[in-house]
């Protein structure tokens, strides 16, 4: 009981029901009396008729184009503000009446007044309404007085700007224009001929909604449209008019909340379900790994959100969405196996979402595939550039297959489509930067960080080849081996590389009582059996400290905590029983502190290690000899129980030791001996010597 209520499992549980609130809480509410169609496909549904008498408005082609008409000649309302216009002409005419510095007569002082009066009568407007009168976007304007409506064209008005030029080039005399600009005579060129911006929009929408009524009936019980039928603008218009008919009818409570909502939870609780079980059954690693499973469930979780956001902005948005990123990241930090499961509730979530859920599927399944199998491992970005490449012609050709499927013919496929995937393949190379993010945050290791850590320059591997060069040797010959045997049994290749080159770097701090590193002393003369012990095995310790310091991840700490297990340091062991007959000895001092291999990853590291130090005793490298020592290394680990904690299966174990086997021999393989000259013979002149002595 305490098990199952354990802090872990609650966390679980709230991840699992916190992120199914989420979604349910998301998804849209379907009412079952709404339908989902998109123009230009067939229609999903069973015949549908009219359940009462429906009006036929215009389709949306014929619909913008009679907005666009509308547009060009309606003729807006503007009005004349004749109190600006009276107190703009009295104030001229008392400041030009009473400056008594200017040199003008009272008749050429009424000119200029006249000509203010002339301009204001004219009509004088703002600068933008002037540009639209000047390109023509504006021939006429419309007046309201006394509820009737008269139309004058625009061709006498002015912005205050062109006024002012008009006056400049009528009054050209200097003294004029001494005068004009004396009295600030364009202060009151201002806009007496002003937008009705109320009036006019009212009578636009009279204008529009007579343009916009209905143009027909459908009477009740009349077809609409039946399965298979392509969705054209017309019934287009027609279905959506349904929706908002239907979606204003009186429901029950229970039809229009209950039973859909119900109907969701219990889809999504179902998908949800069968992911924790795969993982239960198939990846219990992962599932008692409280990163892994926030990680995973954050994804699916943030992908559905994402998705319904991309639904309601765009048309078909949903497929801009990059679903295979989910695939690839699954790829990069687990496996193609569960890659491929969390993909397939990923999509299967967002089914709902997607008005078309066969398509979708099939679409997204295609296109998921091609992401997992051409992305087996990301070590470079030209890797993800290729894979979203792939994914884009998937994507391109599954939907050409669905629509020639469903509409036999290429004429209605939509080209907007292409683009949308254009731009999910897009988003799918940016994959390389949200990997780097994510390490970070859930202190996951991709093949990308194993690469980088493999460089034998990084200042770890170049301390152990300074300090330690026969360790460093035997580190390299091991990661060949390993990395070989792990390419066999389709283990991570690039994990066991890189873990065999930093599994002994603790023997950086005593390199000298490590056979490898000595030249002809041996310092474990000087010790007894169990001090020997303590500091071969400390080892370990001295490594996992070491990777601290350098902060390596987890998993290259696994291979140094676990590549010796918790089996024993035999040498010594079995040196201090021998010279101690009569004494029960104690295990515990030449025991390394495990644990034992508990990945496929680390049974072989251990396996490579063990085998490869052994092999260097070997007195002939023939093959009987190679294969009996890889054979005896390996069963007498299995026999001491060291693998026991490892996923490793039997078969694994033998394709191990015949790439073990294979790679030795290859390595320790006989050499041809070159012939020596003999030196009582002279050798025969060849031609270029010839030549010289010619010379």
């Amino acid at each position: 009981m305490n098990k199952i209520f354990s802090k872990y499992n609650i966390i679980r549980a709230l991840l699992f029901a916190g992120a199914i609130t989420v979604i349910i809480w998301l998804l849209p509410k379907k009412d079952g009396r709404s339908y989902h169609f998109e123009m230009g496909k067939p229609w999903t549904y069973s015949l549908l008729t009219a359940p009462n008498d429906m009006p036929i408005y215009l389709d949306s082609i014929k619909s913008r184009a009679v907005r666009d008409s509308i547009q060009r000649t309606f003729i807006p309302v503007y009005e004349r503000d004749i109190n600006t216009e009276k107190s703009a002409l009295a104030a001229y005419a008392t400041r030009i009446n009473s400056s008594k510095d200017i040199d003008l007569t009272p008749y050429e002082r009424n000119l200029l007044i006249n000509s203010l009066r002339d301009l204001l009568e004219n009509g004088i407007v703002n600068q933008s309404t002037y540009q639209d009168v000047k390109s023509g976007k504006l021939g006429e304007v419309r007046f309201i007085h006394d509820n009737t409506a008269i139309v004058i064209p625009t061709t006498n008005f002015m912005s205050p700007r062109a006024a002012y030029g008009r006056l400049d080039s009528i009054f050209n005399e200097p003294h004029f224009r001494t005068a004009i600009e004396m009295t600030a005579m364009s202060q009151f060129l201002i806009p007496n001929i002003i937008l009705d911006t109320i009036a006019t929009k009212r009578l636009y929408e009279e204008v529009l909604q007579k343009a916009m009524a209905p143009i027909g009936v459908i009477q009740q019980g009349e077809r609409i449209i039946d399965k298979g039928d392509i969705v054209t603008p017309e019934l287009y218009t027609l279905l959506q008019t349904y929706n908002r008919m239907t979606a204003g009818r009186s429901a029950t409570q229970v039809d229009r909340h209950h039973y859909p909502i119900l109907g969701q939870l219990l889809y999504v609780t179902v998908i949800m379900t069968s992911l924790y079980l795969f993982l239960i059954f198939f990846r219990q690693r992962t599932f008692h790994d409280n990163r892994s499973i926030v990680f995973i469930m954050s994804l699916v979780t943030a992908f559905v959100i994402f998705s319904y956001g991309m639904a309601e902005t765009f048309r078909s948005g949903i497929y801009m969405v990059p679903y295979t990123i989910v695939a690839i990241l699954m790829v990069v930090f687990f496996d193609g196996r569960m890659a491929f499961f969390v993909y397939m509730t990923q999509i299967m979530l967002c089914t709902i979402i997607s008005s078309f859920p066969l398509e979708f599927i099939f679409v997204q399944f295609i296109a998921g595939v091609t992401a997992i199998t051409s992305l087996k491992e990301l070590n470079r970005r030209s890797q993800l550039i290729r894979a979203a490449v792939y994914v884009f012609i998937a994507y391109c050709i599954s939907f050409i297959a669905v629509e020639i499927m469903q509409t036999g013919t290429l004429d209605k496929i939509s080209v907007r489509m292409f683009g949308y995937f254009g731009i999910n393949a897009v988003l799918i190379s940016f994959t390389y930067v949200l990997v780097f993010i994510l390490e970070k945050l859930f202190g996951f290791v991709s093949s990308v960080t194993l690469v980088e850590l493999s460089d034998v320059n990084n200042p770890v591997l170049r301390e152990l080849s300074e300090e330690c060069p026969g360790t460093f040797q035997h580190s390299m010959q091991v990661s060949n081996l390993a990395s070989e045997a792990a390419h066999r049994i389709d283990a991570n290749v690039q994990l066991v590389r890189t873990g065999a080159l930093y599994h002994d770097i603790g023997k950086i701090n005593n390199p000298a009582f490590f056979t490898e590193n000595q030249h002809g002393v041996n310092p474990h003369d000087a010790l007894n059996p169990i001090q020997s012990a303590r500091i071969v095995i400390n080892h370990i310790t001295d490594g996992l400290k070491k990777a601290d310091k350098y902060k390596l991840p987890e998993v290259i700490k696994d291979f140094i905590s676990q590549h010796h297990g918790a089996g024993k340091a035999k040498y010594f062991y079995n040196t201090y029983s021998n010279t101690h007959p009569d004494e029960d000895v104690d295990p515990a001092p030449f025991t390394y502190p495990g644990p034992n291999p508990q990945t496929k990853e680390t049974s072989i590291l251990m396996m490579a290690d063990a085998v490869e130090a052994a092999s260097r005793s070997l007195k002939e490298y023939t093959p009987e000899a190679i294969t009996a020592l890889v054979n005896r290394i390996i069963d007498s680990q299995i026999a001491d129980g060291l693998h026991n904690d490892s996923p490793i299966s039997f078969r694994d174990v033998k394709t191990i030791k015949d790439a073990f086997i294979s790679r030795l021999r290859t390595m320790y393989h006989a050499r041809v001996s070159y012939p020596t000259l003999n030196k009582e013979r002279k050798a025969e002149p060849t031609e270029a010597s010839e030549i010289e002595a010619k010379s």
